[in-house]
Formats: structure tokens, C-alpha cells, sequence
């Protein structure tokens, strides 16, 4: 059968109209065929970051049109291709440190247009194409929260509608964090509903730092990254010519028992003091007695975030006066709400500090205000996301071992120069990391 239908006779031919038998059986091609292309490959194929490629024909070989004559173009191509999967675009929150996290990464931001109109609406529009791209979008929902995270839900649907890959809400400050669980009847969880709206609005990862709660990172459906500013904090702190014996870490409340256990763990071992407080209302804190012994100690209070700081700096006076020779609050979060500033400032803490996962008014500065960056933090974490590495090692190296000699800076000193420089006062702070990543196999 098959070789019925192979050759043909000129019988069979013959009954088939004259303009069939030109078409089908002319000896001669209907198109002609152009000067073929021998591909002799004498070369093993070659790989290239685990991709392979073919070497292209010699100039004399090729029968390419003339705009693909030079393989320039396409040597570039590839290599801006891979330079530019990795996109870290900022909002409007906090660019500062989004500028230090692509300065330690040795990439630039993203360019983004962010404006809002008339009305109050916000409008997005990326620069450049993120296409097959893993996009990093920086935004702290910090306050005015809710502007900050509208604004972080439209860069998430911006960068979803132009077809990148991957994107992850890089969240250094989470606000909602407080509202984890019911402490009465008929409250909302605001934290599982914005975890609900940045998941729907395209985002596939959150980075996060120091969450309220641990069970915060439950609330979202999709895979969430945690990271500590404890390793900051440590550094700065041993870093201080203080007794070990000295030294005493308080938490200023129950719910903060925890954090504060494993913060003196690894500062030392030193011992741990309670602050008990009663809460009459939102915001408002009145403290009632201490647990544990503060005479003649240095005593670091220990929290999340400083809001009024009515319950840190009752907490301090209650430790001024049970004995305690200096007080210092150390916190990741500086949200900073009237009246903090005057609080803070009073002359009851030796040092108040704070790292910059959000921005601080200058005009909010005062003489005890130290602020530290978490910017090799976070860009070393996207790195290892990029990468699909652990995290884990590293946090722990920090930790154990101290290697996060970062170089605080004072809020009030300096500004002069890193105004007139265009820098925050914590972006030196960026400087050391970058020899970490080639002398430690992380």
C-alpha cells in the first residue's frame, strides 16, 4: 500500500488536467530554493550561566540578512536580559532605603512613575518592561498607612499587568500588625484582611521585618520571608563598653516576654526584667509594677515598634525608680506618633535605638536618637530569594557570632553633610557589607 502511494506511473499521471501534472510533478522546483547554509559544528556546544548556545556561523559561512550579520547585538542582548531579571522598583514610603538595598546589591531602582491626582487617586506606571522578570517592590505601610498601602497594592497590580514573573512585596514595616486577633467581641482582623489584599493583587512572596506577631505570617496564602533586626541592634550594643555583670534586658510588657528572652539570650545571657502594665484604651498604657531586679544595672527595654512611646517611657521611669543606673530602648520600628518625640526626649533614656525601616523627619531628630540600617539585611535577603538560597544560615551566622559590624550613626549628627550629600544619615551604615558576600560562603 505504502508503495502505491510512493511511485506513481505515468499512467496514473496522465488522466490528471495539465495544470496538476505542472504543479505536483514538474521536475524543476515551482519556488526556487535560495543558497543553502552548511552547519558544520567542529566545537562542542558551550554553556553560559547553565544556558547552552550554538556558535554562529563565520561571516563567509551565513547566509543572515544584514542586520544580523554582527552577533554584537546579540551578545548584549543576552547579557542585559540576565543582568535585568532581578527589578527593585520603591514607592513613595520610604526611597531611602529602597536606595540603600540597590546600593548594596550593586543595581539601580527601577523607574517608576507614582503621582496622585487631584482627587486623592494614585497612578502607577513603570519605566521599563519587566517582562519574565522577578520584581522587588519596596514599601513599608507605614503612616498614613492607608495611603502607603494602596499605593503598595497598585505597584503589585502594575507590575502583575505587565507581565512580570515573579513579585515580591519587600514590607519592612507591616502596618494592621496589631490588629492579629479579636480581644473583643465584634472587632475585625485588619491583619488578615490586608494579608488577603496584597496576596489578591498579584503578589507571590512578602518580605517582611520583625512582624508583631509570629502568627502574622499565617495570614497570607502565599510563601512569606521573616527577618529580624536583632542581628543590628546586637552589634551596636556589644559594640558598647558594658559589663556583661552590667547588664539587664527588660521587656516593657507581657505580650513582649518573648521577643526580649531571646534578645538577652544573645546578649550575654543577661538576666530578664517584666514591666506589668495595664491598658485602659488605645494608645494609652499605665504602668503598674516591675518583675526582676534593675538596681545599680544598665537596663535595655526591648520592643517591635515605639508608637507615642507611652509604654516605654513609663517603663523607664518605673526602672529609674527601682535603681536602674541607665535605661536604653532599643526598636526596630520608630512609627514615632505625637507626642513620641517628646517623650522620647525627656531625659529618661541614655540612647533611644532605632533602625530605619521607617523614615524619620529630620525634625524629628534629638540628641539621643541613634539610628541603624537594615539595608544589607533586606538586600542580602532579596538576593537570596532571587537566588532561591536559604535564608537561614545567614541570620543565624549574625546572630551567633556577631558579624553585622555595621557603623551607626547619631540622628543629630552629620546632617549637615549627608543633607548637603544626598544620603541618609544611615547609608554608611552600607558600606561594610560589601565585602561580606565574597569572604563568607553564606
Amino acid at each position: 500500500m505504502m508503495a502505491s502511494l510512493l511511485h506513481f506511473s505515468t499512467a496514473s499521471t496522465s488522466s490528471l488536467p495539465s495544470f496538476l501534472r505542472s504543479s505536483f510533478f514538474s521536475k524543476e522546483p515551482r519556488f526556487p530554493l535560495r543558497q543553502g547554509v552548511r552547519c558544520n559544528l567542529v566545537e562542542p556546544l558551550k554553556f553560559d550561566n547553565g544556558k547552552p548556545c550554538i556558535p554562529l556561523l563565520s561571516p563567509s559561512e551565513q547566509s543572515f540578512p544584514s542586520f544580523l550579520a554582527s552577533t554584537a547585538h546579540l551578545d548584549n542582548s543576552i547579557t542585559n536580559r540576565h543582568d535585568t531579571r532581578l527589578r527593585i522598583f520603591s514607592g513613595t514610603a520610604n526611597p531611602a532605603l529602597s536606595q540603600e538595598i540597590a546600593c548594596y546589591m550593586g543595581l539601580e531602582l527601577g523607574k517608576i512613575k507614582i503621582k496622585r491626582f487631584a482627587d486623592g487617586e494614585i497612578y502607577v506606571q513603570l519605566q521599563e518592561s519587566v517582562r519574565g522578570c522577578d520584581v522587588f517592590l519596596v514599601q513599608p505601610t507605614c503612616p498614613p498607612a492607608n495611603e502607603n498601602l494602596m499605593e503598595l497594592l497598585i505597584m503589585i497590580d502594575a507590575c502583575r499587568r505587565a507581565s512580570a514573573k515573579n513579585i515580591t512585596a519587600v514590607i519592612p514595616y507591616f502596618g494592621y500588625a496589631r490588629a492579629d486577633r479579636k480581644t473583643q467581641g465584634r472587632e475585625s482582623i485588619a491583619a488578615k484582611l490586608v494579608a488577603n489584599l496584597i496576596t489578591e493583587a498579584g503578589a507571590n512572596r512578602v518580605l517582611a521585618c520583625d512582624l508583631h506577631s509570629g502568627q502574622s505570617m499565617g495570614y497570607f496564602d502565599i510563601p512569606v520571608d521573616h527577618v529580624y533586626g536583632q542581628p543590628v541592634i546586637l552589634d551596636y550594643l556589644a559594640s558598647k563598653t558594658i559589663c556583661s555583670d552590667d547588664l539587664v534586658v527588660v521587656s516593657p510588657d507581657v505580650g513582649g516576654v518573648a521577643r526580649a528572652r531571646s534578645f538577652a539570650k544573645k546578649l550575654s545571657d543577661a538576666p530578664l526584667a517584666i514591666v506589668d502594665k495595664r491598658r485602659h484604651g488605645h494608645n494609652v498604657a499605665e504602668v503598674m509594677n516591675l518583675i526582676g531586679d534593675v538596681k545599680g544595672k544598665v537596663a535595655v527595654m526591648v520592643d517591635d515598634m515605639i508608637d507615642t512611646a507611652g509604654t516605654i517611657t513609663k517603663g523607664a521611669a518605673l526602672l529609674h525608680q527601682e535603681g536602674a543606673r541607665e535605661v536604653y530602648a532599643c526598636s526596630t520600628h520608630a512609627v514615632f506618633s505625637p507626642p513620641a518625640i517628646e517623650r522620647l526626649s525627656s531625659g529618661l533614656f541614655q540612647e533611644v535605638i532605632i533602625t530605619n525601616t521607617i523614615p524619620v523627619l529630620e525634625q524629628n531628630y534629638f540628641p539621643q536618637l541613634t539610628i541603624l540600617s537594615v539595608a544589607n539585611l533586606l538586600g542580602e535577603t532579596v538576593w537570596r530569594v532571587h537566588d532561591d538560597c536559604s535564608k537561614s544560615l545567614k541570620v543565624n551566622t549574625f546572630v551567633n557570632h556577631g558579624w553585622v559590624p555595621l557603623n551607626p550613626i547619631p540622628a543629630w549628627a552629620l546632617t549637615d553633610q549627608f543633607t548637603s550629600s544626598g544620603l541618609s544619615p544611615s547609608f554608611h551604615c552600607c558600606h561594610f557589607y560589601l565585602s561580606f558576600k565574597s569572604v563568607i560562603n553564606l
